[in-house]
């Protein structure tokens, strides 16, 4: 139920309200603190975070400082096929004949929420909302930033940052509850 009304949100390219986020997230994390678990998104202002704080300890909060015109490019050339949930990308992962999904034939769609438009109105709002959360966490000393554009060039760093602060754990054991 929370859901659906977050996705009504989603589709107008509105961030969703604090109070419908934090209840989605928090109940997500219930059970969970038994594991090491990665947020991406969340929290996103102020009051999310804090009450976050109040129910988890965060140990890092890593900012990808990435440019909004690389963002709104890569978002805006993503095209899906709804049946499948195969996504597409017009710049390094398209599909074999323009608007046609690979395997079945039928048409790509693109997102309400990956149209420029959209992408533009919900990169503002982001910004607006979230220097605050990054200046929130970086005067409790837990904020690492990692600047680029690219994933390969930005990962390998974000990696052996992650290394420093998980318990160094196999692929397999990856899943076991600790």
């Amino acid at each position: 139920e929370v859901g659906i009304l977050a996705k009504s949100y989603i589709d107008q390219g509105w961030l969703i309200p604090d109070d419908i986020m934090t209840r989605l997230m928090l109940n997500e994390l219930k059970g969970l603190d038994r594991y090491n678990w990665l947020l991406d998104g969340f929290p996103r202002t102020v009051a999310q975070a804090e009450a976050l704080d109040k129910e988890c300890q965060i140990d890092t909060v890593i900012d990808l400082d990435v440019p909004f015109e690389t963002i709104k490019c890569r978002l805006t050339a993503r095209w899906i096929h709804p049946a499948s949930g195969r996504v597409y990308n017009l710049e390094f992962s398209p599909p074999r004949v323009q608007g046609i999904d690979d395997i079945t034939g039928e048409p790509l769609v693109q997102r309400d929420d990956d149209k420029p438009e959209t992408v533009t109105k919900r990169l503002q709002a982001y910004d607006a909302q979230t220097k605050p959360v990054l200046e929130y966490y970086r005067e409790k000393g837990l904020l690492k930033s990692f600047s680029g554009t690219e994933t390969n060039k930005i990962w390998p760093h974000i990696y052996a940052f992650l290394h420093t602060k998980l318990p160094d754990v196999s692929q397999k054991d990856a899943a076991i509850p600790r």
